[in-house]
C-alpha cells in the first residue's frame, strides 16, 4: 500500500467519509512481552466481514500488522491494540504514535484482562497532557448504527467489574477509545475460540461496527 504522509493522512480522512474508498484496519505490534497477537487469528478479521456485511463498509478483508514505530502506521485510518500483558513504547514510538493520531489517525485499545496497568502508563507517554477520561453512555460511539444505552457489552469476566469505554479526547476529538474489562475483542473471535454464547458475540461485533462507524462517518 502507498505510504500516506501526515497532510495526505488527513485528506484521506475527509474524503472517504461514507465509505466512498476501501482501506485497511492495523493490528499494532509492541515490544515489552505482552502478546499483542493474543487474538491474531480471527478477531478483527471476524469484525471486518461484519462491517462489510452490515454496514456496507469496504474494508480490506486482511488486517496488517504494523510496529507501532514505524512509518508504516499511517497508512491506517485506524488501528487496533490488544494483549493480556506488559505493553512499553520507546520515546520514538511514543511520538510516532502522537504524530500519527495528531493527524487524524484513531487507536482502538482492547485490554484482554491484564493489560491496564501497563498501557496506561504507555498512553501517558504519548500524551503526557491527557488523562483517560471514562465516555458517558451517551456518548455517539455508544449510538451509531446500534445503540448500546448502558455502554460496552460485557463479554468475559474476570474480576466482578462493570465493563468501562475510557477515552483520550485532544481538542475534543476523541482519538483513543480504551475498552477495559470488556474483552471486546474477543467477541470477535469465531466461535470454536470461545464458548461465547450466539448472543455474547453479536452485541461484541456491533459495539466493534459502532466504533467503525463513530471513527469515520459518525462523529
Amino acid at each position: 500500500m502507498r505510504k500516506i504522509t501526515i497532510c495526505t493522512f488527513v485528506l484521506f480522512l475527509k474524503v472517504n467519509v461514507g465509505f466512498a474508498q476501501s482501506f485497511q484496519i492495523g493490528l499494532v505490534k509492541y515490544s515489552g512481552g505482552g502478546d499483542w497477537y493474543a487474538n491474531l487469528e480471527t478477531s478483527l478479521p471476524n469484525l471486518i466481514k461484519y462491517c462489510n456485511t452490515n454496514l456496507k463498509t469496504t474494508i480490506n478483508p486482511e488486517q496488517a500488522i504494523v510496529e507501532v514505530g514505524s512509518a508504516e502506521l499511517f497508512n491506517y485510518p485506524l488501528v487496533h491494540l490488544t494483549g493480556h500483558g506488559n505493553v512499553v513504547f520507546s520515546n520514538q514510538e511514543a511520538e510516532n504514535i502522537r504524530k500519527y493520531l495528531l493527524a487524524g489517525g484513531f487507536l482502538h485499545v482492547s485490554d484482554n484482562y491484564g493489560m491496564d496497568a501497563f498501557i496506561r502508563l504507555q498512553l501517558k507517554k504519548v500524551f503526557p497532557e491527557l488523562d483517560l477520561v471514562e465516555l458517558p453512555f451517551s456518548h455517539p460511539i455508544y449510538h451509531q448504527k446500534y445503540n448500546f444505552d448502558n455502554g460496552l457489552p460485557k463479554v468475559h469476566e474476570h474480576d466482578n467489574k462493570a465493563p468501562q469505554g475510557f477515552g483520550l479526547i485532544y481538542n475534543g476529538r476523541l482519538v483513543c477509545f480504551y475498552d477495559y474489562e470488556c474483552d471486546l475483542g474477543d467477541g470477535w473471535e469465531s466461535s470454536e475460540i470461545h464458548s461465547d454464547s450466539l448472543e455474547s458475540r453479536e452485541k461484541a461485533l456491533k459495539m466493534g461496527a459502532n466504533i467503525i462507524s463513530y471513527v469515520f462517518i459518525g462523529k
